[in-house]
């Protein structure tokens, strides 16, 4: 060693958690030499794996392991040394102050080893004398080992009645009384044979447990109940091994936890629940539930199956909330609604709740011919429909609904709930929608782990449904696909993208421009999409709109339901115009042809477009607007708007799902729109053309306004002769060929071509 080494008043061990990722651990006091250190994870001793450093050391080293401990795992390092002398001095021999040193330190750091040791043994206390000695074996052989009245060391007899506590205050208990502390349902006569009714006794074990306080527990069997079983909320819990097996009348919940009304049911831990039904239910009486969970608050419930009911398992907020609670879910088999998430009052709410798990299975003949659902979110009428920030983790879905002319969803939401999240679901036999939204419920997260029918899954929008705007992920064989966004078209900059048409009137680059008020009887798109109009003005930063005008982007809808929209502007209203599979125009008939998230839609009659209820607004939360289109609709507009009132508008940005690519319409013959070129082209020949004259054609170019750039060209060899072009009129391109040779050209027939471009 370079150096002496110190030991100084350091224990000799560490310990450490580890993390799965730090694979370095120090340790602060010396070692002598590397195998001196013992290196323990979780208690066992591990050899090898792991390089030692700082031996020598007396501020210690640190231990490198070849791969880091598993997060959780206790490292233990602690110094370790042969009790034994390593040095011998020879009489009359030089006594050298480093031996000494080496020899004394060695016999100090075994000293805090057998200190370290000792500290862990039982012992007594500095202030009392003497020793605890064992019985001999004899005496102790088949007995319970224990302390007098005094507090020595005694033997006792393993049916004793009666122990001595050592500690002050606690209290002697007989073993009649310490088996007591249990409370169970056998302890009232339920014998779980499956035969007996055992509903009486377990009405009786419930109503003891709530009025004491305790926690109740149904062991292994299965007990037979014909009547309907109520645990209050004053019980701490219940704990089941066993299932009940309901017999009793239809109509009624088998077993109901919590007190209803506005009783507060917080801190419960409900575990290992079963409750089945001894037949299936006909799936025609809501009141046939199998579980009931009121105003559950900070509660732990874990359910292991139920099953054969119209309704599987409520949780219901009664005069109060459900809430802030986790529920760990099994076998939820054969119910026409597996879980039901509802509120019965306007003063209850059903919120904040955590599902892990379950599998909401139906058998293949059961109920042919009825609809299913897995989870449903509903409330009774009058009461509150705000269901909000439910999270339901891994469920599993076999609701037998493929290929039959049924409802076989996961989710039914009848409900105005946010934030709703089902996290890796599967899907199997199912209808091919993943929810049913019946009511103004949005911002739910649908992500499918795998599904029967692939990807081609859907949110189905009832007619009813006043909200769009949820998400379906699936990533059943579109895992790729649902990590990018696709972006339909996008103008960045509305100044920078206008298009001078006329001399009063403005289009822009992609977009279409959009009149309240279109003069006669317009019934198809292009009547629709103007390329230009005039009563725009300009920002440094932006157009600003009129109010009647507006801006869209033309889309081809037919294998794309679901787009969405994305502005900078000051307060516009969404507008959305429809049109059929021919190009013409879709009206309102009391069927919406198009929803939006985060409001409602309109039908204005002047205009023939649906218009949002609300300003586009950050404030509101209505800025970003999804839009489904209905199955009908093949092609849309999709933009703002604003009546009566003047707005600017900088930028705008269209996407859709990233399965599809719709084509953005823009720049056709027909539809002239949304760009600074047009082009057109006609048959000509030419008239033989002396040295230094020319020749005309006039092409009809519709959009051509005298001021636009201007080119020409000829599809054959024009050696010698010039092809120049002008808009002398409107809608007309004058191509002028001039023969700049020294002698006659007489071109061929061919195809004059012209295109003009917009300042």
């Amino acid at each position: 060693m370079a150096e002496h080494i110190t030991i100084g008043d350091v224990a000799p061990r560490v310990q450490y958690v580890a993390d799965g990722v730090l694979a370095e651990f120090t340790y602060p006091f010396p070692i002598f030499d590397a195998a001196d250190l013992e290196i323990r994870i979780d208690g066992a001793v591990t050899v090898g794996g792991a390089t030692v450093t700082g031996a020598g050391l007396s501020e210690g080293g640190s231990v490198v392991f070849d791969v880091p401990p598993t997060a959780g795992a206790l490292v233990t390092l602690r110094r370790r040394l042969r009790l034994a002398r390593l040095s011998d001095f020879q009489d009359n021999g030089v006594l050298r102050a480093r031996t000494l040193n080496d020899e004394l330190d060695y016999q100090v750091a075994a000293l805090q080893q057998v200190a370290d040791d000792v500290a862990g043994a039982v012992r007594l206390d500095p202030a009392e004398a003497g020793a605890l000695v064992l019985p001999a074996r004899a005496a102790r052989a088949n007995r319970v080992l224990g302390f007098d009245s005094t507090g020595g060391l005694a033997v006792f007899e393993r049916d004793t009645g009666l122990l001595g506590v050592p500690f002050p205050g606690g209290v002697p208990l007989s073993v009649e009384e310490k088996l007591a502390e249990r409370l169970t349902a056998r302890d009232f006569g339920a014998t779980g044979d499956g035969v007996t009714d055992d509903g009486p006794a377990l009405a009786a074990a419930m109503a003891a447990a709530a009025a004491s306080g305790r926690v109740l527990e149904i062991g292994e069997g299965t007990f037979r109940t014909t009547q309907p079983l109520v645990l209050g909320g004053g019980a701490a819990g219940l704990s089941m091994r066993g299932a009940i097996l309901y017999a009793g009348p239809a109509g009624q919940a088998a077993l109901t936890l919590g007190d209803g009304a506005a009783v507060r049911n917080a801190a419960k831990r409900y575990e290992g629940l079963r409750v089945l039904r001894a037949t299936i239910s006909d799936w025609e009486n809501e009141g046939d539930i199998g579980l009931v969970l009121r105003n559950l608050d900070a509660s732990l419930v874990e359910i292991r199956q139920v099953e054969g009911f119209t309704i599987g398992i409520r949780t219901h907020g009664v005069e109060r909330g459900f809430e802030d609670s986790t529920l760990i879910l099994g076998r939820i088999v054969n119910n026409r609604i597996g879980l039901d998430a509802r509120t019965e009052t306007a003063a209850a709410w059903n919120t904040s709740v955590r599902y892990y798990g379950g599998h909401f299975a139906i058998g293949s003949t059961v109920h042919p011919t009825k609809d299913r659902f897995g989870v449903r979110l509903s409330a009774a009428p009058g009461a509150y429909v705000a269901h909000n920030r439910h999270v339901f983790d891994g469920p599993g879905f076999e609701l037998q609904a493929e290929g039959r002319p049924i409802s076989g969803i996961p989710f039914l939401v009848e409900v105005n709930s946010r934030s709703v999240w089902a996290r890796a679901l599967r899907m199997e036999g199912c209808s091919p929608f993943v929810a049913r939204h019946t009511g103004a419920a949005q911002d739910h997260i649908y992500e499918v782990a795998w599904a029967s029918q692939a990807y081609l899954v859907d949110v189905d929008y009832a007619p009813s449904a006043t909200r769009v705007g949820s998400v379906v992920r699936s990533t059943h064989q579109a895992a790729a696909f649902r990590e990018a966004s696709r972006e339909v078209a996008s103008v960045p900059n509305l100044r920078a993208a206008r298009i001078r048409w006329s001399n009063t009137e403005w289009g822009f680059e992609r977009l279409a421009c959009l009149s309240s008020n279109v003069a006669g009887s317009p019934s198809t798109l292009a009547e629709f999409a103007f390329p230009a109009l005039d009563s725009f003005g300009f920002a440094d930063d932006g157009v600003v709109l009129t109010g009647g005008r507006g801006l869209g982007f033309v889309v081809d809808a037919r294998q794309c339901r679901d787009f969405a929209l994305a502005v900078d502007a000051d307060a516009p209203r969404l507008a959305v115009m429809c049109f059929g599979a021919a190009r013409n125009l879709l009206t309102d008939t009391g069927t919406a042809l198009v929803r939006a998230s985060g409001q409602s839609l309109t039908w204005n009659p002047t205009a023939r477009w649906y218009q949002g209820a609300a300003d586009m607004l950050d404030a509101t939360l209505t800025r970003p607007q999804v839009v489904r289109l209905a199955p009908e609709v093949a092609y849309a507009i999709i933009g703002v708007v604003r009546i009566g009132t003047d707005y600017a508008v900088r930028a705008m940005r269209l996407g859709c799902d990233p399965l599809h690519a719709p084509a953005l319409l823009y720049g056709q013959p027909t539809l002239p729109h949304g760009t600074r070129d047009l082009t057109a082209e006609a048959a000509w020949d030419p008239p033989s053309i002396a040295a230094g004259a020319s020749a005309q054609v006039n092409v009809p170019l519709p959009g051509a306004r005298p001021g636009d750039f201007a080119t020409a060209a000829y599809s054959l060899s024009t050696s010698g002769v010039v092809f120049l072009a002008q808009v002398g009129a409107t809608d007309v391109v004058t191509v002028t060929a001039w023969n700049r040779s020294g002698g006659a050209v007489d071109l061929a027939a061919g195809t004059v071509r012209a295109r003009v471009s917009k300042a």
